[in-house]
């Protein structure tokens, strides 16, 4: 399964068969050829964007590593699940990338359950080199429209920070996005992009790439700023970001890792080495979605726009509708239960988690095995080897915060009469 992203004038003028191709920023005239960024350097060119070569680069492979992640399709792999990817870069400095390449394949198969393969090759597309704006942001802060990232928002304002928002265009979300940002006087600054990745044929559902895409835009919208290690905000409640298998079989990158602690300590470790020098920050990595509500500093302003968010993970399946079945549905309706439950003026698909019928990943049956093991055996049963990763300082903090949230999803399943 190998995969090339190339600037247009790197391509080779014949594509084995075997090979997934795609070009940076400008199209090819070979209908095969996907496409990343079409027309994006100009408009980043227009807005001030003049990265330095080590964060553009970044931002290479940021993009490739989602357009690998999008068009190789698990169903053709021998179990159904994990590939073997050979991914191929062109970029403007190769050498430290290569140098550095063991460390990137472990952190992707952390990231997306696969087993990667890199190389970097000489003739990236140059940075954009516009006449280069300072803005007068002091950090940047990961904006998606969810519920999270408010919260993360409204605490960073609160704390006299001045955050440059940055988010990933997203159909509905997008205004979502607008709103906030304006909301929390950061409208100026905004930074709304997307990917722009474009292929003939299936795309891969799974997307547990699809983080890195984001991460990419938040290391490029630390260039406008002048302060040392610019502090990029990741917003995310501790019980999603950790995941813990609720079954034995979601083990892993079975169950999404965008922002698992592990994953982010490799991204961490990382950027350094590649010349990139932002601090990423996890404000609530031992926090459950009910203690953000809770504990989020303007409480006025997080009653007028938490239902708003969207936190549904088949919100595009139910029409843009929450469905209140699937995991971070019943997060997010266990967290308004602890917090206000008569502020959660959500519209859901299913009301009612013991009326929402079964399918394939029967969530609310997992949440009730996982809160009944835990509940026979103790917390430790139902984590196993989960927090594994974790430094023996954080151990226990972890745990606090995993036992707290399955106490806040296991109160959801007893109001609805599931439990």
């Amino acid at each position: 399964m190998k995969v090339l992203c190339s600037a247009l004038t790197s391509l080779p003028a014949s594509i084995p068969d075997d090979v997934k191709a795609f070009t940076f920023f400008e199209r090819s005239s070979n209908p095969d050829v996907g496409g990343i960024g079409n027309g994006w350097v100009r408009q980043l060119e227009r807005a001030g964007f003049a990265p330095a070569v080590a964060t553009w680069d970044f931002v290479l492979f940021a993009f490739a590593v989602c357009a690998a992640d999008f068009v190789i399709l698990r169903k053709d792999t021998a179990d159904a699940w994990t590939r073997e990817l050979e991914l191929e870069i062109t970029l403007n400095d190769p050498t430290t990338w290569n140098q550095h390449a063991a460390k990137l394949e472990q952190m992707l198969r952390t990231l997306t359950g696969d087993f990667w393969t890199l190389r970097f090759t000489n003739g990236g597309p140059p940075p954009p080199a516009g006449n280069r704006v300072l803005c007068d942001r002091d950090c940047v802060a990961l904006l998606s429209g969810g519920l999270d990232s408010l919260v993360g928002g409204i605490d960073a304002v609160a704390q006299g920070k001045r955050p440059i928002f940055v988010s990933q265009l997203a159909h509905e979300d997008s205004e979502r996005q607008v709103a906030y940002a304006e909301m929390l006087g950061g409208a100026e600054w905004h930074q709304q992009w997307s990917h722009r990745i474009d292929f003939k044929g299936p795309q891969e559902p799974s997307t547990r790439g699809r983080s890195m895409g984001f991460y990419g835009l938040a290391v490029l919208s630390a260039s406008l700023l002048s302060v040392p290690q610019v502090e990029i905000i990741v917003p995310e409640n501790g019980f999603i970001s950790v995941n813990p298998p609720l079954l034995p079989g979601r083990m892993a990158s079975l169950s999404t890792r965008t922002t698992h602690p592990l994953f982010m300590q490799q991204l961490q470790a990382a950027l350094p080495l590649l010349g990139v020098d932002v601090r990423l920050t996890m404000p609530y990595q031992f926090k459950t979605k009910g203690e953000m509500l809770a504990e989020c500093a303007d409480q006025d302003t997080l009653a007028q726009y938490a239902s708003h968010t969207t936190s549904c993970g088949r919100y595009r399946t139910y029409n843009r509708t929450h469905c209140g079945r699937c995991v971070p549905c019943m997060v997010r309706k266990a967290a308004f239960l602890r917090w206000r439950p008569s502020s959660d003026k959500t519209i859901y698909r299913f009301g009612n988690v013991a009326n929402a019928g079964k399918t394939s990943a029967d969530d609310p049956m997992a949440v009730a095995v996982a809160v009944l093991t835990a509940r026979s055996g103790g917390i430790d049963k139902l984590l196993g080897a989960t927090l594994s990763f974790a430094s023996s300082n954080e151990r226990a903090s972890y745990r606090r915060m995993l036992e707290g949230g399955l106490g806040e999803l296991a109160a959801l399943l007893e109001r609805d009469g599931l439990l």
